[in-house]
């Protein structure tokens, strides 16, 4: 008896793998769709879809009014490490760039907004982050995961997208595609 389940250990373990090598393509295929703009919805070289809503500060925000200028539009939340860890390199990128009037934008994603400005306001993060109730800005960018970030040049046009932590050689190789 031990012995007929001993040796269909190997079985299911190749099977365990091959549905994860499986998932784990389908994944990577859905993904690279929406980095190449496939598909209906949002797409590179394409306008972006207009952000719309109100802002943690309670202010009301819309993509449009950055228009002539580059924007990085980043979905995130505080309950998602990757995206605490991207705040700083953000925060010395819109210095860095201020001559190229960079704007960022944050949609909070999947977070309820208190905890959102209590991480915003211990970074001293300057840049509006939107709040999505009814998850339309993230439907309208085919937001897959977070963090998921957005590059727009100045005529309102999507250039890239990273899926995924911005380092800052991601960041470099992705702004260049929509610097002035």
């Amino acid at each position: 008896m031990t012995e007929a389940i001993t040796s269909r250990r190997p079985i299911l373990l190749a099977l365990t793998v091959a549905v994860a090598t499986t998932a784990l393509v389908v994944a990577i295929v859905r993904l690279t769709d929406l980095a190449a703009g496939d598909g209906a919805g949002i797409a590179r070289d394409r306008p972006a879809p207009d952000i719309a809503g109100i802002t943690l500060d309670g202010a009301e925000f819309r993509l449009a009014d950055l228009r002539g200028r580059p924007v990085i539009v980043n979905f995130w939340g505080p309950n998602c490490p990757p995206c605490r860890d991207e705040f700083p390199l953000f925060k010395a990128k819109l210095a860095e760039h201020a001559a190229d009037r960079l704007a960022i934008v944050g949609v909070l994603m999947w977070d309820p907004p208190e905890p959102a400005r209590d991480f915003v306001a211990e970074l001293g993060a300057g840049w509006p982050t939107v709040i999505d109730p009814g998850e339309k800005i993230l439907s309208a960018y085919r937001v897959t995961a977070r963090p998921q970030t957005y590059f727009i040049d100045a005529d309102g046009v999507l250039r890239a997208i990273q899926i995924g932590e911005v380092s800052e050689a991601v960041f470099e190789r992705q702004y260049a595609t929509i610097k002035p």
